[in-house]
Order: structure tokens, then C-alpha cells, then sequence
């Protein structure tokens, strides 16, 4: 921000301001979501009063119109006034990805946002003093078994599980597509939660045998709430750092290794390459930070979040190619997608 400062902004500081109300703009979508007031703007068909909005989804009126009022301000609703009557309506974008019912809808990803990350972020001051994750502080409990706090009832393992399977419908094509992966005739994708990068995987490579490998609390849990009919894909049941992993030619990392401190990573990765095939590969998919510290903003973000709410980290490419090279993998590439997610692609 400093290099590019304008003398207004000296002046009156319009964008620190901005920052500052960040988390309020947050708080407007993930409440909206919350309440509904997207899904019943895309089923009706046709803009509402706030009054009708207000009747249907049982709150007040004045406060809804608030509500609206807002999410017209940051352009995620049209407003138009007819006869007397203010009436609002969605804009594509909200139809898109803020209704349920969307094929590409984020609304699970809001949800875990505003319910589970939210409380956590609460807490930055002490995550930043302590350098360890405030699960105790949130929630209650230990902060050393950071999947025992994130899958701590059936509700919250949806919730986590409703937010990967949303990155991935956003982001996995990109994902998948980054290199050219033909070449891999079975693919494992380790804690591969919901099966939705999987899918977007034997989309990809239908010559490819692709499976997901995960915890079998998930892998029950997937199969009863996010399995799709022609599914080209199986699931396998394990852990990967007390258990065996399965045999393949490509294993796919996906938002796993940000979870882990150095030490515990070098583990699971030697683990993979010891049971790889000869010429096989293993795929990290990361947020990766920029290696002169000035960004992705969102990836510096997402560090903080692991922070917060686990015992890892965000990385840029020399750290993850340092780990790779430890653990004996070679022909390291990288791929930014100029999205949410990057590729790194290594061979044994």
C-alpha cells in the first residue's frame, strides 16, 4: 500500500477506512447467506419489497431493509423503485455463487466463514502473541489435535467438508488442468475429503484411475451427502500419517501440507516417496506467497488463518521445492494459476 499511497490518501485515508470495515462488508454476505435472503431472491423470480423478504424469512422489517440497503451498497443486489414500491432483486454474481441451489454456489464456504473462522479470528492478538492456534480459546478444546476440533460433531465435519467442496468446484479444473497429468494411470488424492477435486480429476484424465483417501469418519460422511450420480471416481479409507497409503503413479496434496509445521510435513512427504512408483509424481496444491514477501494479499491471509486455527503455514515455491528435494523427489515445477490456488508438480 505504501508504494502506491496518493497524496489524497494522505489527505483523507479512503482506503484504510475501507480496510477497516472490512470485516462489516464480511458480516453483510455471511448474514444474508445465513438468513436465506439469496435462495428466496433467486426462487421467486422477481424483485421483492423488503417487507416480503422481511415476512418470509421471520425477521424485522427494518432491519432487512438495512440488510438489502447494504448489499445493494456493495453491488451483490439491483435495487429499482416501481409505483412506490423499493424492490430488490439478485444480480447475477449472487445467483451464481451465494444461492444454495447454484452449481458453483459458495454458499457452504460463507457459512464455515462466518460460523467457524470468524469466533477463531476473533482471537488474532493472542495467536500472534502465543504463536500457536486459539482452538482452546474458541472452542473449547485442545489445540493440539487440530482435526479433532475441526471434525468435533457431525454438524461441524459438514461444515469443514461443505468448504472444501466448494474451493474445489471454484478452483479445481484450474487445479487439474495446470500440467498435463495423462501420463498418470492411477491417481490417489490423499485427505481428499469430499471427492470433489477427484471429480474434477477422472473429468480431466477418464483414461486415469482416481481415487480419494481419507479418514473413514469422511469418507462415510462424503458418500452420504456429496457422492453425484456417474461419479468416475472411489473412495479408500485410511490415514495417511499412522496408516499405509495406497500404490499409484500421481498423489495429490490438496491444502494439506499448509496444515503442518516443516518437520511433520518432511515425514508424510519421505512417506509418499518411499511408496511412489518409480517415475510417478506427487502434486502439492497450495496458496503460495510471492518469494519477496509482497503478496498474494489472500495467501498471506490464508498463513494467518493457519495460524489461528492450525500448526502450519503458507509457503512460497523455494520452500515447498526445499521440502520436496529433502524428502527425494526432482524435476520440481511450479504453476500459478492466478487464482486462489497454485500447482506444484514433482517427480520421483
Amino acid at each position: 500500500m505504501a508504494e502506491h499511497m496518493s497524496q489524497s490518501e494522505l489527505d483523507y485515508p479512503f482506503k484504510l477506512l475501507e480496510y477497516f470495515n472490512g470485516f462489516r462488508v464480511s458480516k453483510v454476505i455471511f448474514s444474508a447467506c445465513e438468513l436465506g435472503v439469496f435462495d428466496l431472491l433467486l426462487k421467486s423470480q422477481e424483485p421483492l419489497t423488503a417487507q416480503h423478504v422481511a415476512r418470509e424469512l421471520s425477521t424485522s422489517v427494518d432491519g432487512m431493509e438495512r440488510l438489502l440497503d447494504a448489499l445493494v451498497g456493495i453491488e451483490i443486489l439491483e435495487v429499482e423503485t416501481s409505483d412506490g414500491k423499493v424492490l430488490y432483486s439478485s444480480t447475477d454474481v449472487a445467483n451464481l455463487y451465494l444461492a444454495k441451489g447454484s452449481a458453483k454456489s459458495l454458499h457452504e464456504m460463507i457459512i464455515y466463514q462466518s460460523q467457524t473462522i470468524y469466533p477463531l479470528w476473533n482471537n488474532m492478538v493472542d495467536a500472534i502473541r502465543e504463536g500457536k492456534n486459539q482452538n482452546e480459546k474458541t472452542f473449547g478444546l485442545p489445540s493440539e489435535d487440530i482435526f479433532q476440533v475441526i471434525y468435533r460433531s457431525e454438524e461441524e465435519m459438514l461444515k469443514f467438508m461443505g468448504l472444501m467442496n466448494s474451493s474445489w468446484v471454484l478452483d479445481g479444473h484450474d487445479i487439474v488442468t495446470a500440467f498435463n497429468l495423462s501420463c498418470f494411470e492411477t491417481i490417489v488424492d490423499l485427505g481428499g475429503c469430499t471427492g470433489a477435486l477427484a471429480r474434477e480429476m477422472a473429468k480431466a484424465y477418464p483414461s486415469s484411475s482416481v481415487s480419494v483417501f481419507d479418514l473413514p469418519q469422511v469418507v462415510e460422511t462424503a458418500r452420504k451427502h456429496f457422492s453425484q450420480e456417474n461419479d468416475a471416481f472411489v473412495f479408500q479409507t485410511g490415514d495417511f500419517f499412522s496408516g499405509d497409503i495406497p500404490d499409484a503413479d500421481l498423489y495429490v496434496l490438496a491444502r494439506i501440507i499448509h496444515d503442518w509445521p516443516e518437520d511433520k510435513c518432511l515425514t508424510l512427504l519421505k512417506k509418499i516417496y518411499d511408496t511412489c512408483r518409480p517415475g510417478g509424481g506427487i502434486l502439492l496444491v497450495e496458496a503460495m506467497l510471492f518469494e519477496n514477501r509482497r503478496g498474494p494479499v489472500m495467501a498471506q491471509i490464508f498463513s494467518l488463518n493457519m495460524l489461528v486455527q492450525a500448526e502450519g503455514r503458507e509457503r512460497p515455491p523455494s520452500e515447498y521445492t526445499h521440502m520436496l528435494n529433502k524428502s527425494g523427489f526432482q524435476n520440481i515445477q511450479v504453476c500459478r494459476t492466478g487464482k486462489s490456488y497454485d500447482a506444484i508438480l514433482a517427480i520421483k
